[in-house]
């Protein structure tokens, strides 16, 4: 007799955006939700959790939990939390950073400013990883999200540079450690999200056209195509401990 063939798992992904209530995280969960996934958003903020799960429409499989991720009780609450809630998970995907304050001259650099941004991207990725991977299923995904400065810095964001840099290198270095589940990172280029009003303010235009016309693709990133690259890290199981760039060509010009 024939080997059984185990039916086809049909439930839903269930799919954890820390980040997911403006720009790229929201895009992204607006992209799992359509595409059937079970999302649960994450940010420090409560009334904007609120807002994005008015953006995004509500429903049975969304669900919004205001959680720290540079808070160890917080960020540990929020895996046992979405664990009671909805089982194990099958990604986690980390968009959130605070980059207030963070480009500034070396010479004339702010700490308090360096410190806010390794807590949230680089500790906030390692309390991530060791509170969400016991929740994760085998073949599983943690994304991180690092950033077109650490292959092409300016002066003014070494701090930035740095942290990018050293999320790549924890990448490689958890995809071995928690395999089976997988580890990646993403790094965009320069795409149009709230994040550039704390960076360029009233500027925020003029830098974006001019680095439009740099590029190859000819025009600034939008949310939707780092959605699109963070789902196919996600889905495609053969891939883990690398960095993928969705960058329009910016790390050639």
């Amino acid at each position: 007799m024939p080997a059984s063939v185990p039916a086809p798992d049909t439930s839903p992904e269930r799919i954890v955006i820390v980040g997911g209530s403006s720009g790229m995280g929201l895009a992204l969960a607006e992209s799992a939700l359509a595409g059937g996934a079970d999302v649960t958003i994450v940010g420090r903020s409560p009334e904007r959790l609120a807002a994005a799960e008015r953006q995004l429409g509500g429903g049975d499989r969304l669900r919004a939990v205001a959680a720290d991720i540079t808070s160890e009780p917080d960020t540990e609450r929020l895996f046992k939390t979405v664990g009671e809630t909805v089982g194990a998970i099958d990604h986690v995907v980390l968009t959130a950073a605070d980059a207030t304050g963070a480009y500034q001259p070396i010479t004339s650099f702010d700490l308090e400013a360096g410190r806010r941004l390794v807590d949230s991207k680089l500790f906030g990725a390692v309390l991530l990883a060791k509170y969400a991977a016991p929740h994760l299923t085998s073949g599983g995904s943690i994304t991180f999200t690092s950033g077109i400065a650490a292959y092409r810095p300016a002066p003014g964001g070494s701090m930035v540079a740095a942290v990018n840099g050293a999320l790549a290198s924890l990448t490689y270095a958890l995809a071995l450690e928690l395999a089976p589940i997988r580890v990646n990172a993403l790094s965009p280029g320069w795409v149009d999200t709230p994040i550039w009003d704390t960076i360029a303010g009233d500027g925020k235009q003029a830098r974006l056209d001019a680095m439009a016309q740099r590029l190859p693709v000819g025009r600034i990133g939008a949310p939707h195509d780092i959605a699109e690259a963070l789902l196919a890290l996600m889905h495609n199981r053969f891939i883990t401990a690398t960095v993928l760039h969705a960058d329009g060509g910016h790390r050639l010009v």
